[in-house]
């Protein structure tokens, strides 16, 4: 029985974010579902998306996430949530007290057999966010196997982290734990017909667990993986996408003025390059996390969001767009109280249905090995804006993104621009008759150049 230490953890991890250490590199065992590969992700607070907070008054809403290109459902946890040293009135989704219960003030487990059927027969798939890591204090495995936890010097329980005093970790080095998170992963598959998982913390549990887990999911059928995490090692025949977090605090930096736009460019590169061809990673300006913690998205990106939103969307990776952001993000939302989200009418919804369609409708921006290539057009690193061509199969896609609250020309020589194009946003034509360009875009102007 493992007693408690997370520091030399993190400091494993900080080593090999800091200095790239990079297992497993070029290996993907695991390949994602081949519908997977055309798919945006969308992340699902039930608690807050309407003011009852249950599954039944979500299914009316799913179609308006079809028709704005949604193609996976990321289902924030629906077990019953523990009572014990709860944060708050209503707890942690992630505080998790029954994996095979589902909590009642969602709703019934009937609820959620109809969410999923919906989902399916709207050609959408959902995934169920799952916590492995860690149990609330009165999760019945606390009594029936305590030697399933990590306990300290004195026999007793501990959080994973300090901060998560509504919890308590598990300890992984018994295999009977095993067994018995992927029987309760294997439940939700086999007898809700859901599509995946997002693992929460997923690289506080050992890889060679999820490895294990994933080959008996995919048993039953093929499954997609997403982990909270941005370890190159998850990928190795375990995740089909990882968190990229990295990518998120440079765009912020660069926000605050911090970095320039290049960071960016060379920042998406090095990491097609480091990770496995077929490593989708996930795209996104905020989650739930982001969100309740540390602001908004306008909060944090200020006049340039749809700027970072248009390149998260465009880059090779798959775009996450959470519960509320098509509706301007009014507010941080409460974790762990009632906090219905603002719905209203907003600009970002059109704007995110443009950009869910464009994997649809063109296959250069499909996700992982199916997407098109990725370069840099620009050669001058200091201006604030970004231009970068992907290539699949004779198509071409050229994305203009103009961070600046003021005008910026962009000089492109390329001879590949030496052609015509169709503006996606506007429709308009744009003949460029030779190799040497320069491009003009008003403050915070993005363009998405498309030849089919």
């Amino acid at each position: 029985m493992k007693t408690f230490s997370r520091f030399t953890f993190f400091i494993f991890v900080a080593f090999n974010f800091c200095t790239g250490f990079t297992p497993g590199q070029g290996k993907h065992i695991a390949t994602p579902p081949r519908w997977s590969y055309d798919k945006c992700i969308y992340e699902v607070n039930l608690r807050q998306y309407t003011k009852s907070g249950t599954i039944k008054d979500f299914i009316p809403g799913m179609q308006k996430l079809k028709d704005m290109g949604v193609g996976i459902l990321w289902l924030m946890p629906v077990h019953p949530i523990g009572e014990v040293n709860r944060k708050g009135s209503l707890g942690s989704y992630y505080s998790v007290k029954d994996y095979y219960g589902l909590d009642a003030n969602l709703g019934t487990k009937a609820d959620f057999r109809t969410l999923v059927t919906t989902a399916h027969q709207m050609g959408m798939y959902v995934i169920l966010d799952w916590v492995a890591n860690h149990t609330a204090w009165d999760n019945a495995l606390a009594k029936e196997h305590p030697d399933y936890f990590t306990l300290d010097s004195n026999g007793k329980f501990v959080p994973p982290v300090a901060d998560w005093h509504d919890v308590i970790d598990l300890n992984y080095d018994n295999k009977g734990l095993w067994d018995y998170m992927a029987g309760a992963m294997e439940f939700w598959v086999k007898e809700f017909n859901i599509d995946g998982f997002r693992c929460d913390v997923a690289s506080m549990v050992p890889t060679a667990f999820w490895q294990y887990t994933r080959e008996r999911l995919d048993k039953t059928k093929p499954v997609f993986m997403l982990a909270e995490a941005e370890e190159l090692e998850l990928h190795n025949n375990a995740f089909d996408m990882t968190y990229s977090w990295n990518l998120m605090s440079t765009m912020m930096r660069t926000a605050r003025g911090e970095r320039k736009p290049a960071h960016l460019m060379e920042l998406v590169s090095r990491q097609l390059k480091e990770y496995p061809e077929d490593a989708f990673r996930m795209r996104f300006t905020t989650n739930h996390d982001e969100n309740s913690w540390n602001g908004t998205s306008v909060e944090r990106f200020g006049k340039a969001v749809d700027c970072y939103n248009v390149f998260t969307a465009t880059i090779p990776g798959m775009f996450l767009v959470y519960s509320g952001q098509e509706a301007g993000e009014t507010k941080r939302l409460n974790f762990f109280e009632k906090d219905p989200i603002d719905w209203k009418e907003h600009s970002n919804y059109s704007l995110f249905t443009k950009l869910m369609h464009l994997k649809s409708e063109h296959a250069i921006f499909r996700n992982g090995k199916l997407g098109g290539s990725f370069e840099s057009l620009v050669s001058d690193t200091n201006i604030i804006a970004v231009a970068f061509i992907r290539e699949l199969a004779g198509k071409k896609a050229v994305v203009f993104i103009n961070f600046n609250d003021k005008p910026t020309s962009i000089t492109v020589n390329d001879k590949r621009l030496q052609d015509t194009f169709k503006e996606y946003f506007s429709g308009r034509t744009i003949v460029i008759d030779k190799a040497s360009t320069d491009i003009q875009l008003k403050p915070y102007e993005y363009q998405i150049w498309i030849k089919d």
